[in-house]
Formats: structure tokens, sequence, C-alpha cells
């Protein structure tokens, strides 16, 4: 069987769980996984703080150069069956694409890493640094099952210099050159909530009361059209100097990356500043009660290593004065990792070999993924890369989280590929 073949089946078996629904099938994957390795001479290792959201680790001992992990996870979000084409618990294998709920975040590369691993341990790749993977639990929600708890209570098992993660690998064709995307850092979650004060009453008689959820119309419309201030932060620099040849002056980036792609401009511009969305409200839960408060839930994203204390006073300006309160819930996320390592040089040669052309951009994450627990734990350089090649970027970005999610099993195969040669060439005896 091919190593294309092994991570086929492997997904296939992954996507037929369903890791949400109910929760808590994590440790039926990581069984899947450990059955896999121990047929491939590989042991590995459990941790679990509830035993059915296991994490997996396994390692390859190396000589004393540096360790290398490659971190997954097992969780998927949600599916709605009626929003699909096909059954999403499938794993169909249809036209050369692989069909199923995690699909793309991120069973594809649970699988094409676990079949790397086991294919350099069948080798016997007499690596100079350690090898781990790293397959955890409940990065989706991240109610303290998987990696942030692993780092915690079993501080050496996932250590390791540096990982790449998921995050990147979107293929961006900029006139005749192929631009791979590699997330060196990402924003940090810092959800807020505006709660408005009035005064309840009979909804029957609206001019005794004093209505929180007509007052906070004007908020809601204030966080709506806030446009928050504009920096150059070293990935976006990056990711316009490797796609435009240049940083242009910060006014002039986005409608120099519009020109150039689209979609370019789209990466672009949430890693010029905060970004506001707000996704929630609740007001009275009764028809004619008119409610005395109304909360107001902000969905916000900071730059790298910034904090809520940082963007707190604007936020406040924007709103103006009135009767309210803004309480941030969480800070989770923020970190980065330089671009020039020895992790770098070595995704960047083997993207360079992909095609005429083909070059290595860095950006940053807008969302949170789990790299962020190894950055903070152990000072790793933690990148996220699974290079998509055979599936248009644009469309993988809508599939992700949607219905009809499915990977092509030519970029699975480039994925395992990707892992074993970055791994051979930075763990090089």
């Amino acid at each position: 069987m091919t190593l294309r073949d092994e991570a086929t089946a492997l997904l296939q078996a992954l996507l037929r769980l369903d890791t949400v629904n109910p929760p808590g099938n994590e440790t039926q994957a990581a069984e899947i996984l450990r059955e896999y390795l121990a047929r491939n001479g590989v042991e590995c290792e459990l941790f679990a703080r509830e035993p059915h959201r296991a994490n997996l680790v396994a390692r390859i001992r190396g000589s004393d150069g540096p360790s290398l992990g490659f971190l997954s996870h097992t969780d998927t979000v949600l599916a709605d069956p009626a929003e699909w084409e096909r059954d999403p618990w499938s794993g169909d294998l249809v036209d050369g694409e692989v069909w199923g709920r995690g699909a793309l975040d991120m069973k594809d590369q649970v699988a094409a890493s676990t079949v790397a691993f086991a294919s350099l341990a069948r080798e016997g790749a007499g690596l100079a640094g350690d090898l781990v993977l790293v397959v955890v639990a409940d990065e989706e929600v991240g109610a303290g099952y998987g990696l942030s708890w692993l780092v915690e209570e079993h501080p050496d098992a996932a250590r390791c210099d540096y990982a790449i993660n998921e995050g990147g690998g979107d293929r961006l064709l900029l006139g005749s050159t192929p631009v791979y995307l590699c997330a060196t850092a990402e924003k940090m979650s810092a959800p807020f909530t505006v709660r408005v004060h009035g005064r309840s009453g009979h909804a029957s008689m609206p001019g005794i009361a004093d209505n929180a959820l007509v007052k906070a119309a004007r908020y809601l419309e204030a966080l709506g059209a806030y446009d928050p201030p504009r920096e150059l932060i070293p990935e976006a620099k990056g990711l316009l100097e490797a796609t435009l040849g240049e940083a242009p002056p910060l006014e002039e980036a986005l409608a120099r990356a519009r020109e150039l792609h689209p979609m370019l401009a789209d990466l672009v511009e949430p890693l010029l500043a905060f970004t506001l969305s707000p996704t929630m409200i609740d007001a009275s839960h009764q028809r004619n009660v008119i409610p005395a408060v109304c909360e107001i839930t902000v969905d916000c994203r900071l730059l790298p290593e910034r904090t809520p204390a940082d963007v707190e006073p604007l936020i406040r300006a924007a709103l103006g004065d009135g009767d309210y309160e803004l309480e941030f819930l969480e800070a989770v996320g923020g970190t980065r990792s330089r671009a020039d390592t020895p992790l770098w040089d070595a995704l960047a040669r083997f993207t360079e070999g992909l095609e005429p052309g083909a070059r290595l951009a860095p950006m940053a994450c807008p969302g949170f993924t789990d790299s962020h627990y190894l950055r903070t734990a152990y000072g790793t350089t933690a990148y996220g890369y699974f290079p998509l090649r055979a599936m248009d970027s644009e469309l993988a970005t809508k599939l992700v989280h949607s219905a009809n999610e499915r990977i092509a099993v030519d970029d699975l195969e480039l994925g395992a590929d990707m892992l074993r040669s970055v791994a051979k060439m930075l763990l090089a005896a």
C-alpha cells in the first residue's frame, strides 16, 4: 500500500466518526490512530482528562538535535446532514475527493501527519532530533480537555522546539507566480460584552419603562460602523513583500493587494487592525416585558501580542458616553513565531520545489489555533502549513466549517510528502 492509500484509508476511518455529535468520540479517533501506529511498530500514549476525550502522543527518539512536532486535532464542529449532498460522516471517496466533516479541518492533517510519522519510523530515518506526533482533542471549543490541559498536566509529553500545525497552506496564483501562505502568528480572541441598562415595565405601556433593547441600538450601530486604526504588522509586511515585491504605504496596501488578486486583499485586511463583529444580543425573555438590561456580545480579534487593555479605550471612545458596561470575556492566543528559522527554511525549500516559481509567504491566522499553547508553554516555533494545490484555495476556505466539506486525495498526499520532507531536512543527522 502506498502512502497515498494509507493516508486515504486512515482519513476515511476518522471521518466515519462523529467527533462532536455527541461529544466525546475523540478517544475513538485516538484508538484508530493507536491501532494504525501499532501495526507500524510505533508505540504511543493516550492522555485524557476525561475518558472519552483522549489526546495521543508518540515520539521517535533522535539524538541531541532539535525536536519537531506534528500537531493536529481530532474534534470537529457540528454538521447538519440536511445541508449536505452526502452523509457528513460517510468518508466517501468521490472523483478523487474524500467527503466528510473534518476533511479540511483537520482530520486530513491528522491522517497525513500520522502516516508521515509512521513511515519515517518504519524507515528508521536516523533523525538528529526527536520527531513528536501530537494529536489532541477539544481544539474547536477549547474547554480544557486538549492541548491546554496536556501542556499543564503532562508538560514533557508534547514538548518540542518546532511544530507544524494547521492555519496555512492556501495557494494564490498571482499572475504566473504561485504563492503558498504559511501562518507564523495568530490573532488573539478577545470577545467582550456591552451591557446596556434601562428600566423594565409592561410592554403594553412602553412610556413607563426605559427599553434597554432600544437603547442598545445606538451602540450596536456604533460597533458596526467603527473602523479601527490600521498598522503594518510584520506578518502583513512579509505577505505584501512576497506578493507585491514591496510593502507599500499603509494607505495603499489594500488597494494594491486587490489589484493583484481579490483574495489577497481579503487576507491582508484583517492583518492591518483588530476586528469587531457583533454576533449575539440578549434582552427580554418574555414578549410582554420591556427589558431592563440588553447585552451585546462582540467577537473581537486583536493583532498578535496586543491585549484588551490596548484597545478598550478605543472601543469606549467609539461607543461614546452612556449607561452601559463593557466587559472582556477572555483573552486567548495572539502569539507569533519568527520567520527566520531553520523550520521556515525547510518549508520554503519544499514549497519552491512544488512548481516553477513557487514561493512561501508569511501570514497571521485571523482565527485561533493550538499553536498558541506550544509557543506559551515551551517557546516552540510553531507554523500553520498544509499546502493545497489540487483544490482551489477559495473553495477550500468556503468549505471549512460548512456543508460538503471535502479534500482532494492529491492534496492529502501532498501534505504527507511535505511533512516527511521537512522532517528529514530539519532533523537531518
